[in-house]
């Protein structure tokens, strides 16, 4: 044990880091509780496609959408999202599923949806690199 205390005594900085990155973890997991925000993985963003015919909404900047995107998604950047909610008022009832690079934007557009009166609201967790990890087909075409 005194070893232990030693070694954290001259690597402290070190264990400042790991504090501070496993406090972010568990913060953005906590903000998207109280958010009330769905989180998904791919198979679920697949079953609403597919079941409740959903619509995806990429969140993320044009040169994001241009590198790649998911086939059906429709390209809505976070910075325009409030003004172009109009485009989505049709579909209100319906589920969305949001995602960015990273999933962190989409976080924030799905807090967006829920305080302008949309319930069926998702995310997909970890963003397209989930997607892609599942061996999921995504497009370079614009739409």
């Amino acid at each position: 044990m005194r070893d232990f205390i030693e070694f954290a005594l001259h690597n402290w900085l070190l264990f400042v880091a790991m504090f501070a990155i496993a406090g972010m973890l568990v913060g953005s997991e906590v903000l998207r509780k109280v958010r009330g925000v769905s989180a998904l993985d791919a198979a679920g963003v697949l079953r609403l496609l597919n079941d409740q015919d959903a619509v995806i909404v990429d969140v993320g900047n044009v040169g994001e959408y241009k590198d790649g995107h998911i086939a059906q998604a429709r390209h809505i950047p976070l910075n325009a999202l409030q003004e172009r909610l109009g485009e989505l008022a049709k579909i209100k009832d319906k589920p969305i599923v949001l995602y960015c690079r990273t999933g962190a934007t989409s976080q924030s557009a799905c807090t967006l949806l829920k305080k302008n009166g949309f319930t069926n609201v998702h995310s997909l967790n970890g963003g397209l690199p989930t997607w892609l990890d599942a061996k999921l087909p995504i497009s370079r075409k614009k739409s």
